[in-house]
């Protein structure tokens, strides 16, 4: 198995509203929904040094309180699926369909590094992917695969956790 992991991600608000937010994929669906026309959310990716015309690729996510689907081109459609929940702690998923095994695990730990806006912890981040590649494999998409989980670090770093 190869590993990826991405940075250490600082969230000012408290692991139990991370913990919240994505350990239900349902709670991303009004986020989903309204990322095209979200400009402060596209100026959120512009600052983390992404493209905002990415977020149209949103329009055809499916979600459930368990599974994300997502169209990924010629390979057809992945999905994750939510496999563990440990509150506050670890939130683990793995693929559905997808042409490569592989797992990803959340990671979300209290830290005084950040605050919430009540200055109390903050959270900090980690997302940790496991694949299953042949060496050939993983010389042709490992930086990708590595450069997806940064990716989707950052866009997790910078959803609005508080409700």
């Amino acid at each position: 198995m190869s590993k990826y992991e991405s940075n250490v991600k600082q969230i000012a608000a408290s692991v139990e509203q991370v913990y919240q937010k994505l350990s239900n994929l349902e709670n991303l669906r009004p986020i989903i929904e309204n990322a095209q026309d979200n400009e402060a959310l596209k100026q959120k990716l512009q600052d983390a040094g992404q493209d905002p015309a990415q977020l149209d690729q949103l329009k055809n996510v499916e979600l459930t309180s368990d599974r994300l689907a997502v169209p990924a081109g010629m390979i057809g459609t992945l999905a994750l699926r939510i496999i563990e929940r440990e509150e506050n702690k670890t939130i683990k998923f793995e693929t559905e369909q997808s042409p490569v095994l592989a797992n990803m695990w959340i990671q979300v730990l209290p830290t005084s590094e950040v605050t919430t806006a009540d200055g109390l912890p903050g959270t900090k981040m980690r997302l940790t992917l496991k694949a299953d590649l042949n060496p050939m494999l993983k010389m042709m998409i490992g930086s990708k695969l590595q450069e997806g989980i940064d990716k989707f670090a950052d866009m997790l770093a910078i959803l609005p956790y508080q409700n």
